[in-house]
């Protein structure tokens, strides 16, 4: 048994020993893919609920553009927004995407954003707020069938929005 122990301990040795050396302060780099222009119909507000104010915003269309994927964004999709008191806006999307090349390639893509309570209310108004008064980032998934996209699903993204009043700029990174 204890040969067995020292075989495994000297296999682990040897392995860590031909691992790649990465260094913890080293972030993973990040690769723009695409931005994705979501055009979005007024917002149906359901009102107060556990202490936030809840609503809906359809999306209606838009164009998706980048070196990695080109296309459109179908009508049917939506945002569900959480707006909480102080500025912290939960942010739950799912549409879909339809590919260049006609493939239809869905996506959730959970986010927040968070500002001063004056910006999310000139932001929740339909106003044109600068995007450095506020941080929007999305971890957004992706769902396309078995083929050319699936890179999508092999992946992770992360997203930063723009909020214009009537659709938002969402710029789509890879994580490296």
């Amino acid at each position: 048994m204890a040969d067995l122990r020292t075989g495994f301990t000297g296999l682990a040795a040897a392995l860590l020993a031909a691992a790649p050396s990465v260094s913890a302060e080293t972030p993973p780099a990040l690769t723009y893919a695409f931005t994705v222009r979501v055009e979005l119909a007024p917002p149906v507000e359901q009102g107060e609920i556990d202490g936030g104010r809840r609503r809906f915003v359809p999306i209606t269309g838009g164009t998706v553009t980048g070196p990695r994927l080109n296309g459109t964004v179908l009508n049917g999709g939506g945002d569900w927004q959480t707006i909480h008191p102080g500025g912290f806006t939960r942010v739950e999307a799912r549409y879909f995407l339809k590919a260049a090349d006609g493939t239809v390639i869905g996506i959730h893509n959970p986010g927040m954003r968070v500002a001063s309570p004056e910006v999310s209310e000139r932001i929740a108004r339909g106003e044109t707020v600068d995007p450095s008064s506020y941080y929007f980032r999305s971890a957004p998934v992706f769902d396309p069938p078995p083929g050319k996209h699936q890179w999508l699903r092999e992946k992770i993204f992360v997203g930063r929005g723009i909020r214009m009043p009537d659709h938002v700029l969402i710029q789509f990174y890879i994580v490296e």
